[in-house]
């Protein structure tokens, strides 16, 4: 391991600690649209120099992709960082503190790549959660640690978590099959690490994310003992270089619900 786990994770809460300057200032937040027309503010952009001056630092020789920009050529090498500095920036702007910090460490398999360790960090909440291949899945909060991992015996109702910004017929239709349910909305890679911390049993995602959306908590909730599922029931993989986008995922406790998932990628 060419890093120290514990140093990524004091990498993303100083990215935090950059955010929420931003979000507690008296200026407003201003608000920028990209090519792609999503938003970007000033706590995008301080967030992602903080994590690059960290990661450089401690691991100069490894590329890092971020939604913000790309340090080195990730397909000449077998490992990559894989960032979202603000992973809900519309959640952000809303100010409804649902926003992460998103640092995952990946490794190729030819042009696809895998996580192998990742933190989330809520800066408004001041909770990390990491984990990975060789690292237990842990959850840090006023400054206590604690190891976690998924709900390994779900029982009804079933606790669900879906976007709060992003929801759609096949949503609905996913969450009627399944049975009794409750629904938790959030925003950002709070959703995914809901599962990993047991306090949700299933994430289905549906709608339009890219690899550094969900690679960091994707880490974690395998280290919880969960699953990250393609819409094949396969494990989620990425590609960091041609084609960022991801396909629909599952994030889930269980593989009780994959035939389930199958059935509505249509």
């Amino acid at each position: 391991m060419s890093y120290d786990p514990h140093e990524v994770v004091g990498i993303a809460i100083d990215a935090g600690h950059a955010i929420m300057a931003v979000y507690d200032s008296s200026e407003g937040i201003e608000v920028q649209n990209k090519d792609d027309d999503s938003p970007l503010t000033k706590a995008d952009i301080t967030a992602h120099d903080a994590i690059i001056r960290g990661l450089q630092s401690i691991d100069p020789n490894t590329p890092i992709v971020s939604e913000e920009g790309r340090i080195g050529n990730p397909g000449e090498t077998e490992t990559s960082w894989l960032v979202d500095p603000l992973d809900g920036t519309k959640e952000f702007i809303k100010r409804n503190g649902m926003f992460t910090v998103n640092i995952a460490h990946m490794r190729r398999h030819g042009d696809r790549w895998t996580p192998t360790f990742g933190v989330v960090h809520a800066p408004d909440a001041k909770t990390t959660w990491f984990g990975g291949q060789k690292t237990p899945a842990s959850l840090i909060t006023d400054a206590t640690k604690t190891t976690i991992s998924v709900n390994s015996r779900p029982k009804a109702p079933i606790q669900l978590v879906a976007s709060g910004s992003h929801r759609a017929a096949r949503d609905e239709r996913f969450a009627e099959q399944i049975g009794s349910h409750d629904l938790v909305r959030m925003g950002s890679s709070l959703k995914a690490c809901a599962v990993a911390d047991g306090t949700a049993d299933l994430y289905p995602r549906f709608g339009p994310t890219s690899c550094w959306d969900i690679a960091a908590a994707h880490a974690v909730v395998e280290a919880a003992g969960g699953f990250v599922l393609d819409p094949t029931g396969q494990r989620l993989d990425y590609d960091l270089v041609e084609d960022v986008l991801n396909p629909h995922f599952l994030v889930t406790c269980s593989t009780q619900w994959n035939e389930i998932w199958a059935q509505n990628q249509d």
